[in-house]
């Protein structure tokens, strides 16, 4: 082999691995202003878990503003939002089989839109900031109004109800309450 194409293929090598260390240095590094969190609801032998990266308002104007009204949102930071079940469920009345989903979500200033999609995304957006979400993989689409909070939540929150009857995404002074049963 000459020595030309050598050369080349060691510094194309090691282009490669310096790119790889490059992007963990960065994906761990964005994480740690939206951290990544899994919860997780059991009820019985039901379960459904969310994982989601949780951005801080840190004094900033959040929903119109740094997430758009009529923009479809990846709902949280970082990677799209991976939601599990391991039953079949009615996300707002509409049947869906037990598996794995991303969640998405179209902001309003008096109503949200809130998607179940079947395709899985790495990063949620593309390049231009447009969410990477294929709306024919949608399995179900809720449109919840929104309950203004008297008090700010400063980190962007998903969880289920006391009741287990609503799947709640808080932040900022905004609460969604996407009705589901199991």
């Amino acid at each position: 082999m000459p020595k030309l194409l050598k050369r080349i293929l060691v510094a194309l090598l090691a282009i490669g691995i310096a790119g790889v260390f490059a992007f963990q240095w960065m994906k761990r590094n964005t994480k740690k202003h939206s951290p990544e969190e899994t919860y997780t609801y059991y009820a019985g032998d039901f379960n459904l878990s969310v994982t989601y990266c949780r951005p801080y308002k840190k004094g900033r104007a959040i929903f119109g503003e740094l997430v758009p009204y009529g923009k479809v949102w990846r709902t949280g930071a970082n990677e799209a939002t991976v939601l599990k079940v391991n039953e079949d469920i009615s996300f707002d009345g509409k049947p869906v089989k037990a598996g794995t989903y991303t969640l998405w979500s179209m902001p309003g200033a008096k109503q949200w839109e809130v998607y179940l999609n079947s395709g899985m995304y790495s990063w949620g957006v593309d390049f231009d900031g447009n969410a990477q979400r294929d709306p024919q993989k949608d399995v179900a689409v809720a449109k919840v109004p929104v309950t203004l909070l008297p008090e700010t939540v400063e980190q962007f929150t998903i969880t289920v109800n006391d009741e287990g009857t609503d799947l709640i995404l808080q932040w900022d002074d905004v609460l969604i309450a996407v009705p589901f049963t199991h």
